[in-house]
This record gives structure tokens, sequence and C-alpha cells, in this order.
């Protein structure tokens, strides 16, 4: 993905913000036109309404995949989807409506809207910019799928409203057991995306079957390393229907997230099987991996000698506590996150320790840098989450890699300090992938930074050695050599080096066929949308938000609705 344009900064459109703007008459006198046309079907008038150089992200609604759309391609997607979809029922929503300040060169009017299509109802965001001549146009269209006609979520005022007296508890287990039936769906693993999935699905009268290998739910971050805390903040991390409590922790300790999915479980009663021993087949339409972003046995580099080491070789996955390793030379590969968290332990238990940096970091502080990236939609003042959620995926790819660069620099400005302190310990920083920071690192890598809690200062203070000097030439019976002649003693190497690729999970459930027709999963394709994910084939927020998205399409399939994705292969 590559972004073709530039930021539409008053400087690039010749035109400026009134003094005395009256942003809803601007979005009522726009949208007026746009829904006129869009009940029309008339993607020809549509596109005069959109500035020359804009973008449309349409989530299932229009298309029935994740697709956006820019320049030529936005205006043939108008002629081709607008006859056939039949928009109708347009309303303007007045909350939310307000002119947005994103830098102080620029400046959009952004308003929330609801419609419907021949199936389902919708949602969608705008955002106007001025042109030269004083006439707003849509420079991000964002429509979304909300629900489908006829098959809503029973929640809320959906829900059942009767008293279930007798024996509710046996009567579930009767119809959960699928001793004589079969799930619908069978999804493997039970984290958040899994959970929240089969919440859904539930929900839409699909009835799922959650498989899962450890022993209890959330294992899968109770059985990681014991520092282990998440990096992002609480209101970024709700899962759906059951948001944490206002006492809830900023950021949360791996075990205490653990546990919150455990009663998740059993506040839906999501149906789970795990190691029970003997064997099931079951004949289900949809089978749905939520096995984590990686690879089971993680990406471990080779290299020459590894088998003459007289030590201990661990991946950062199989690595638990650092009090395992009291009286011992460490040395952990890598310089991102689990290299953070993990050196940062063993430091806490007075172990020596050396971090091993491969190739340079991005390094932003949690104070300075979630403000900054996200402060106006998670956080304590922020609007709902599920308003917060749609603000963010209506924003393209494109435009996010854009306007990433000056908040990259925004953040790095604020963290002065602690990067000259990191710069003079001789730690090798980068400002992310395309001077994007964090922005873009996680969608096209997952890896390559390092979410500042506390280790950076430790790296600057000495507490934790640092060796980047050198590449790794190779193992020796005592530790390392590297290839300027150098050596480093250790009894432990911890590769913090990647988790590997996730393919691996369904070759190894599917077999060799199946996992090599798949897609490459994770990354960026052209249009900026995240490959392989949430089709038919994240962190907790995108868990949230993109699981409804695929329960929805599984509904729309068991129910006749689905029609062919437009143009998938692209």
């Amino acid at each position: 993905m590559a972004p073709t344009s530039d930021l539409p900064t008053f400087d690039q459109l010749g035109a400026q913000i009134p003094d005395n703007l009256d942003a809803g008459s601007v979005a009522a006198e726009w949208f007026k036109s746009f829904s006129k046309h869009a009940a029309a079907g008339n993607g020809q008038e549509i596109a005069a309404l959109f500035a020359a150089d804009s973008y449309w992200r349409d989530l299932l609604a229009l298309t029935w995949d994740f697709r956006t759309f820019h320049g030529p391609a936005l205006r043939q997607f108008l002629s081709a989807r607008l006859p056939t979809v039949k928009m109708s029922a347009f309303a303007l929503s007045d909350e939310h409506l307000c002119l947005k300040r994103p830098f102080p060169d620029m400046a959009w009017v952004e308003a929330m809207f609801k419609f419907e299509t021949d199936v389902g109802y919708a949602s969608g965001i705008m955002r106007l910019i001025p042109q030269a001549d004083g006439v707003w146009k849509a420079y991000c269209m964002f429509t979304n799928l909300e629900a489908l006609k006829g098959f809503p979520e029973k929640i809320g005022p959906l829900r059942n409203p009767e008293p279930e007296h007798g024996k509710w508890e046996e009567r579930r287990q009767q119809k959960t057991a699928f001793e004589t039936t079969n799930p619908t769906v069978l999804v493997i693993g039970s984290g958040q995306s899994g959970l929240a999935l089969a919440a859904h699905l539930q929900n839409l009268d699909v009835s799922v079957l959650v498989v899962e290998q450890n022993e209890r739910i959330g294992d899968n971050w109770r059985n990681r390393y014991d520092a282990l805390c998440l990096h992002d903040p609480v209101w970024y991390d709700h899962m759906p229907y059951l948001p944490f409590p206002p006492t809830w922790p900023v950021y949360t300790p791996a075990r205490k997230m653990a546990n919150w999915l455990e009663s998740f479980f059993r506040s839906w009663k999501v149906t789970v099987r795990n190691r029970v021993g003997g064997e099931r087949i079951l004949d289900v339409q949809h089978l749905v991996f939520a096995t984590g972003f990686g690879s089971y046995r993680g990406a471990l580099p080779t290299y020459p000698g590894m088998d003459t080491f007289k030590g201990q070789l661990l991946h950062s996955s199989q690595h638990k506590r650092a009090s395992d390793h009291k009286g011992k030379k460490v040395v952990v590969i890598g310089a991102c996150t689990s290299a953070h968290d993990i050196c940062a332990d063993y430091y806490k238990h007075d172990i020596d320790v050396t971090m091993y940096q491969r190739s340079s970091t991005y390094i932003m502080s949690t104070k300075h840098g979630w403000p900054i990236l996200m402060g106006d939609r998670y956080s304590e003042d922020g609007p709902p989450t599920e308003i917060a959620d749609i603000q963010t995926a209506s924003v393209p790819m494109q435009v996010v890699e854009l306007m990433a660069p000056r908040r990259t620099l925004k953040i790095a400005e604020a963290d002065k300090d602690l990067l000259e302190g990191l710069k003079k310990c001789g730690f090798r920083l980068n400002l992310g992938y395309k001077d994007c920071g964090f922005s873009l690192a996680v969608w096209e890598h997952a890896g390559g930074y390092y979410i500042d809690v506390g280790t950076s200062q430790l790296l600057i203070d000495g507490k934790i050695k640092l060796k980047n000097d050198s590449l790794i030439e190779s193992f020796s019976a005592s530790g390392l050599v590297f290839e300027n002649g150098t050596r480093l003693e250790a009894d432990v190497v911890v590769f913090a080096t990647g988790v590997g690729n996730v393919r691996d999970n369904i070759r190894r459930v599917c077999g060799d066929i199946v996992a090599d027709r798949c897609k490459p999963i994770w990354g960026l394709d052209a249009e900026g949308e995240v490959r392989g994910c949430w089709r038919d084939l994240g962190n907790l927020a995108y868990s949230r938000f993109y699981s409804k998205h695929l329960a929805l399409q599984i509904k729309a399939i068991q129910e006749g609705l689905f029609k062919e994705r437009y143009s998938l292969d692209r």
C-alpha cells in the first residue's frame, strides 16, 4: 500500500474555514444531495459530490467485503454498486456532528448517518472538506453493515423477556453437548477473538462450538511469561457486551485478562469444549481459526553451532518466569515488546541480562503516545466504545499513512528526553515503518516496536545491558560469537524474535492443500485492508469490532442473503 496523494491542507485546497461556519448546515446540505442520488442509484451524480482526491471505505454494506476505493476505482465502484444495493431510509445524525481539526492547517466537517440496503441496516461517517470555490465535498466516506433485516442480534429489548423456571442448566447442557447434532460453526481457539465471535453468533441464533486445547479459558494469556501486561489502555480493550468496570486498571496484567475472559465465557455461556479424551467427528459448515496472530511454534532463527551450546535455548513463547534462572547469565535476542518485558523481569529478579538488538526499533511512551494517537476516542472522557470503534474504522489506512508521520514526530518531540537517553546508551531507533511510527508497524509487520512502560529507562541506566555492534556469527558451547570477534557468555538464551506464520496453525489442522490455498495473512493490501482476516478466513479492539462483521457474514450465508463479493480478487 502506498498513498498516491497528499493531505487536504488549506494550502493544498486553496481554501480556508470561515469563522462563522455552521457545520450542521454544511453537513445537512451535502447529505441531502447525497441521499437523493444514492436512493436513485446514480453513481455519476454522487461522484460529483466528492473531492478529486477522495476515499470510500466499505465494510460489507455495499460490497460484501472490506474495501477501500480511491480515485478512478471509487467512481467505478459507484457506477457498479449503487444501482444494485438499493440504498434507502437515509438519516443524518446530529450526535457527534462537528468541525474537526486534525492539524492546524487542516479541517473537515464530520458527521454520522444511517441508511438501509435491500438486506441490511447500515451506518456511515462522512468527512467533508472545503474547496477553493467555497463548495464542500466529501474527502472520506465510510459505510458499515450493522445488522441483517429480519435477523437482529437478540440483545437489549430483543432479549428473551420470559422467566425460565425449572431445569434451565440441564436443558442448556443438552442443547450445547451436540451429541446428536452438529454446530453450524466450529471455532478453534477460545481467546478474545474466538469468544467474541461466538457471543455474536449465539445472539444471531447460529449454533457454535468453540474448541480449546488449553485446560482453562484464558490460558492463552495465563500461560505466557509472568511479566506480561497489556500495553493498550483499558478504553481500547473492552470485550463486546461486557465492558470492563470503572475500577479496572488502565493497563491490564495478562493473568487478570485471562480471568476476565473466563468470566466473559461464564457470563455469555459460550459453548467451549477442551481436552476430554476420545474422538468426535463434526460436520460443520464454517471453520474459524481464532488461534492468535502467530504460529504455535514461534519464529526461531538458526545459527551455526546452536547444537553445541551447553546452556538453555528458549523462544519467548516458551519462557515463563525470570526466577527460573536465578544465578544465570541471560541473553535475550530481540529488541521489541517481548524482549523488553522479559529483560525487565530478569532485572527485577537481580539476574544478569543482556538485550541483543538485531535491528533498529520504534519506541514511544504510553504517557505521550496513546493520548496523541487516540486520546480523542479511547480515553476517560472519550465517546462510547461503539462510537470510538466506528470512528477509528472509518479512516482509510491510506489516510492514516498520510497523517501518521506528523503524529509520529509530535510523539517523538514529547518523548525527546527518553529518546535522547536511548541514543546515548547506543540503542538504535527509527520512526517506524515509512516514518509512520506505531500506526503502520502494527498492520504491516505486527512488530518492530516497543510501547514503553519503563524498560527503556532500565536500558538508559545500564541496568539492562545492551549489545548491537555486530551480527551473530555462531554459537559456542558457552555463548554467542559475533562477526566482529567479540563474544557474549550465556547460560540461557531467549529468542524474542517473532511469532511465526499463522498458516502453520491452519496447516496442522487442515493439511497442506488447504493451508497452501490460503492467502497471506496480515500486512496491508493495495487498498490498505488487512490481508486474509475477517473474511473467510488482533488485538482486543479489533477482535471486538470485526468479530461482529465475521458473524454477520456467516449469518447472511446461512440465511441465503449473502451475495457475491465485489471483485474480491483484486
